[in-house]
C-alpha cells in the first residue's frame, strides 16, 4: 500500500473547514481516503495513482493552501 499524502493544511479551524477540504479532496480521481486533523491541522490522502498538484488543486478549491 502506498503512503499516504500528507498535508499541513493552517488554515483550518472548524467542522466546516475540515468538511470543505475532506469533499473537495474526495471528489479527486483515485482518492480512497482522507484524514482530516484539527488540531495538528494536518491532511492524510489515501488512494492509488495520486497526482500532488491534484490534491493541492482540490485544496485550494475549498478555500485553503497547502503546505
Amino acid at each position: 500500500m502506498a503512503e499516504p499524502f500528507v498535508y499541513s493544511v493552517p488554515g483550518m479551524h472548524c467542522a466546516h473547514c475540515e468538511r470543505a477540504v475532506r469533499e473537495e479532496l474526495a471528489a479527486v480521481e483515485g482518492v480512497d481516503g482522507v484524514e482530516v486533523n484539527l488540531d495538528t491541522k494536518r491532511v492524510a490522502v489515501h488512494g492509488a495513482g495520486l497526482d500532488d498538484q491534484r490534491l493541492r488543486a482540490a485544496i485550494a478549491e475549498a478555500g485553503y493552501e497547502a503546505g
